[in-house]
């Protein structure tokens, strides 16, 4: 298999097959497109990344594991790492807050999360089975990178969020290893984040298209200043027929190339997707959760109806308060107020509807597992239809 990349690549050789692991994860001869490069129309103001390292000290790093093995198998997976605050992600925990719309899936230390209102390190996305080795790597990065606590110890229950990939990536074989968490933990950096097949989103599909992670932000003007609202998401739902774009809708004309349909002849929903909200305004833990609920406003703007086997699970974090430690004696906070939240709420609807098209968007033609196949959304088709809709910038 050849690959042509200008990223980082590290070669792994395990028991003869050779994994090429690297990121960020774009091919130099396939400039990235988003969205709004095609004239989808959205509404709100983007960040200069579009991204959510928009807000600022939030850190991304992605590892992406490809590799073609015998007997048909494939591996196809990755981990996400997001850095609420960068390199001070290992000392200083931020207020959060998480939201479950439909629970056939996984997000680890939610218990204490909801509990304390900390959230105490990085978030990592990864693939359904790779939760357990994730989540131990996290601890162990985070023991060696951090100061233990005033006990002495170091005690962590980390957030650990997965989607399926199945379908492209030989799941059961447990590829995903330490080193690939480490790598995107040290990796993690501001600027623009890797979209599409890479990172956790690697071997993920949306709509039954190729999909995978994807990004947005938004500006808010606001009484005491502007603020940055940024959303990360790891896409792996929803059925063709419901696919709607900036309010087309896109699933109901493109019917050709479904994933998984080769198997099912009428696919449910049993999918899954992660959405990460991160801000730089003064909220507390309650305000947090109510921001992530707000998240599902945007995916089902994009068509999605929550369905039974789908795991919809959503944290939300804030940067302000660097003293909004765990112990220690009383100290100052600062706050927006309930009456203020309203430009928050529909920047987060915003930047989740853009990021689950920039996922879609940049999702590259995938062969995986078994030959097993997912086809990437046409974007010249996805532009006549938009076209005919009179939805299109361009």
């Amino acid at each position: 298999m050849r690959m042509i990349l200008n990223a980082k690549i590290v070669m792994l050789l395990v028991t003869g097959y050779c994994f090429n692991t690297f990121f960020p994860t774009a091919l130099a001869d396939d400039k990235p497109v988003r969205a709004r490069g095609l004239g989808i129309p959205f509404d709100g103001t983007p960040g200069h990344f579009n991204a959510i390292t928009d807000v600022p000290g939030v850190t991304v790093g992605e590892t992406t594991i490809i590799a073609d093995l015998p007997d048909g198998k494939a591996v196809r997976t990755g981990v996400t790492a997001i850095l609420p605050r960068g390199t001070e992600t290992h000392d200083k925990p931020v207020f959060g807050g998480y939201f479950s719309l439909n629970g056939n899936g996984e997000m680890t230390g939610t218990a204490w999360l909801e509990e304390s209102g900390m959230l105490e390190g990085p978030i990592l996305i990864t693939n359904t089975h790779s939760v357990g080795t994730v989540r131990d790597a996290s601890i162990a990065w985070r023991v060696a990178a951090g100061a233990a606590d005033a006990s002495g110890y170091w005690w962590s229950l980390p957030v650990v969020a997965e989607t399926w990939d199945g379908w492209l990536n030989d799941i059961n074989g447990f590829h995903v290893k330490a080193e690939h968490v480490t790598e995107a933990l040290n990796g993690a950096a501001s600027g623009p984040v890797g979209e599409g097949n890479v990172g956790g989103g690697t071997g993920m599909i949306c709509h039954q298209f190729k999909c995978g992670t994807g990004t947005s932000s938004r500006i808010i003007e606001m009484n005491d200043g502007p603020y940055s609202v940024g959303v990360l998401v790891q896409a792996n739902y929803g059925t063709r027929d419901t696919l709607r774009v900036a309010g087309v809708p896109v699933g109901k004309h493109l019917q050709e190339d479904k994933a998984y349909s080769e198997n099912n002849t009428r696919f449910t929903e049993t999918g899954s997707i992660i959405i990460v909200v991160a801000t730089n305004a003064p909220l507390l833990p309650h305000q947090l959760k109510r921001l992530s609920r707000r998240a599902a406003l945007g995916l089902a703007r994009n068509g999605s109806y929550a369905g039974n086997g789908s795991g919809d699970i959503f944290v939300a974090f804030s940067t302000a308060n660097q003293n909004a430690l765990q112990s220690g004696p009383k100290t100052a906070i600062t706050m927006i107020t309930n009456d203020e939240m309203d430009p928050l709420f529909l920047a987060v609807v915003e930047a989740t509807e853009e990021a689950i098209i920039n996922a879609l968007v940049a999702g590259r033609d995938m062969t995986g597992n078994m030959g097993h196949t997912a086809k990437a959304i046409s974007h010249k088709a996805l532009q006549d239809i938009m076209r005919q809709y009179n939805r299109l910038n361009k």
